[in-house]
């Protein structure tokens, strides 16, 4: 797995999160749409891919799912799903994005939106989840994920007895 330097790739993801976001709310209005992942943390290396939050009302979720799934977005399928969680990709034509579509106020919310922001207020972390990600990224997918997820989750632990 190859990661990308931010300079190599945060510009022109910024710019494509625009542009998806603003399509997002066109069909999803009642939602709130947040760029999250290394591509919205300044600094972060990454797979340089796109991952946006969808943030809806619980009883909205699975008909803010289906609605995206007729605009052409597909269900990752080798990801969790729950009530309050489902992942979608877009696969067209350089404009790959993922989208994460999570019920507000749920765990999940606090997974992608808490850790986006602990990211952006301390650089010293950002570098912390670099060395991580680097060190673990020619391990394979799995092994890659699992010390990313470790990592997450010390971080917001840590933050959650620091308050």
């Amino acid at each position: 797995m190859k990661l990308l330097p931010p300079e190599a790739y945060q510009a022109e993801l910024a710019k494509r999160y625009e542009s998806v976001a603003a399509n997002l709310r066109r069909f999803i209005p009642s939602a709130l749409i947040e760029h999250i992942g290394s591509s919205a943390v300044a600094g972060a290396v990454s797979k340089a891919d796109l991952d946006i939050c969808v943030i809806v009302d619980a009883a909205e979720l699975a008909t803010v799912v289906r609605i995206l799934q007729q605009q052409g977005y597909t269900e990752k399928l080798d990801t969790l799903r729950t009530a309050e969680l489902c992942m979608l990709e877009w696969s067209q034509q350089n404009a790959d994005h993922a989208v994460q579509v999570v019920a507000s106020g749920s765990r999940f919310e606090t997974f992608f939106v808490d850790f986006r922001n602990l990211l952006r207020a301390k650089p010293e972390l950002v570098e912390q989840y670099n060395q991580i990600k680097l060190k673990s990224a020619g391990l394979g997918v799995e092994k890659y994920r699992e010390a990313k997820s470790q990592f997450i989750a010390a971080a917001l632990a840590a933050k959650q007895n620091e308050a």
